[in-house]
């Protein structure tokens, strides 16, 4: 443990003006946005949950609310770490599709079986709806000792669905069956609060649209560039005011995503790197253990003093609708600087919110806590705005600033050829070896007489179909 010492412009929704009102309001008038209000629980370190209630008669189970998957999965079976799990024996309405099902994390794994159930959300929108589900019967890593939650609710697009794109999504039933509007937005209320905690932090799931006083100001909008996470295109990064003078690729490599389900702000580790120099740089701390940046220390300072104040504001330039925009979400240290233990009755001990990523940048739970997002799937963009509840000991400790302009960086910082995996650039080339190895045989065999050519058994063939696996999970 280390121990320290005290020391613009308005951007009008073009479907509802200023106040992007339009889709928070039901044709058909079943969808109550208030009633959604906190309903969800938990905090940064642990995840944020919902409650359902699944199958005949139903069964309440918490259900982690993860933007970076689309499986909808639950505990169906007794596990050590988790208090309730979904038994599919007592419910008269599930039936078992009898297909196995894995999923992968950045950590973590489940296997399990898909099948299909009726689900209600007390504080969600009205009735009941059949839902796939899978049931987790395995897992190595996946629920951890202390966590409040039994199942997870993935809610990015089908084509991250396991074991196929084929299966419906839980968002994609809801929107079929219920008619609502292809929109959900989310809110998570743990600024500067203990990250892993009691567990009770609010937060808000609005499904259907978007209400307005989970925000302040205006939204603004970013394209989603693909449709399988929710990925975005970074333009750039500033640590208290200073451009990191990266190449913007850098900062999409190679992919840059909003995971409700991370809980760090994680970077590229070129992007990492940068970033912690010049936090170290523009600190008011001269000294500090590596160990702090790695996430193996905790910083302390005694309970009556703030650290914030020694440590710069974070902004993160996104691109705006109008592709020669961009705007800037800034978190303060409140945000990344996180409160996780007490020691003794004197001291706080806090951990760096922001760690280096092999293969993405992902805007987790350490900046998603400043704001309200919107997922406007029917639009295909990626909307932010201030949250009220981003507050700590009274002052915002978010915000969002624009209009920009984009003169100063590429006009595509993002790949245009989409290999998302490094796996995959591998994978590629020997694929085009290959082919140039089989057309090189197929001439050879024309050439050669007809006595010689060699007939195929079922044995020759190649069973390669694993190998052209495009979506790789988190």
């Amino acid at each position: 443990v280390v121990l320290r010492p005290g020391s613009g412009s308005r951007q009008q929704d073009p479907q509802g003006g200023a106040d992007g009102l339009a889709l928070a309001s039901d044709p058909v008038g079943t969808l109550n946005f208030l009633a959604m209000v906190e309903n969800l629980q938990g905090d940064s370190g642990r995840g944020y949950y919902l409650e359902i209630l699944i199958g005949t008669p139903p069964q309440a189970l918490n259900i982690l609310v993860d933007t970076g998957s689309s499986n909808f999965a639950v505990a169906g079976v007794p596990d050590p770490d988790v208090t309730s799990y979904f038994n599919t024996e007592l419910s008269s309405t599930y039936k078992s599709q009898g297909i196995d099902v894995t999923v992968k994390y950045s950590q973590g794994s489940w296997t399990g079986v898909l099948g299909t159930d009726v689900i209600t959300i007390p504080k969600g929108i009205d009735g009941s709806y059949t839902i796939n589900i899978a049931t987790i019967l395995e897992s190595e890593n996946f629920f951890l000792p202390g966590v409040k939650w039994h199942g997870i609710l993935g809610l990015a697009y089908d084509a991250l669905a396991k074991p196929s794109s084929s299966v419906e999504t839980f968002f994609d039933s809801l929107v079929r069956q219920a008619k609502i509007p292809n929109i959900f937005s989310l809110q998570m209320c743990g600024a500067g609060l203990p990250v892993s905690g009691s567990g009770t932090n609010g937060g808000s799931l609005v499904l259907g649209g978007i209400e307005p006083s989970l925000y302040k100001g205006d939204i603004w909008y970013t394209p989603v560039k693909e449709e399988w996470y929710y990925q975005v295109e970074i333009l750039k990064l500033e640590v208290g005011g200073q451009n990191l003078e990266l190449d913007c690729r850098e900062y999409n490599a190679d992919k840059a995503i909003v995971d409700s389900g991370t809980t760090l702000l994680r970077l590229p580790q070129k992007v990492f790197s940068a970033v912690v120099q010049a936090i170290a740089h523009t600190s008011l701390i001269q000294e500090f253990s590596s160990g702090f940046w790695t996430g193996s220390q905790l910083a302390c300072w005694d309970r009556t003093e703030r650290p914030w104040s020694l440590f710069p504001k974070l902004s993160i330039y996104l691109r705006d609708e109008n592709s020669s925009r961009s705007f800037r979400i800034s978190i303060l240290p409140q945000l990344y600087i996180q409160p996780i233990l007490g020691i003794g009755e004197n001291l706080q001990c806090y951990r760096f919110g922001i760690s280096s990523s092999t293969n993405a940048l992902v805007i987790g739970a350490t900046v998603m806590e400043g704001f309200y997002v919107i997922f406007d799937r029917a639009q295909r963009r990626v909307g932010f705005a201030v949250s009220p509840c981003a507050e700590v000991d009274g002052s915002p400790v978010s915000e969002i600033e624009g209009p920009f302009t984009t003169a100063d960086v590429a006009s595509n910082c993002v790949s245009s050829v989409s290999f998302h995996e490094p796996v995959l650039w591998i994978a590629s080339y020997a694929l085009m070896s290959l082919c140039g190895i089989i057309l090189l045989v197929l001439i050879i065999l024309l050439l050669i007489p007809p006595r010689c050519q060699h007939r195929y058994t079922d044995n020759d063939v190649v069973n390669d179909e694993s190998s052209l696996v495009r979506h790789r999970w988190k």
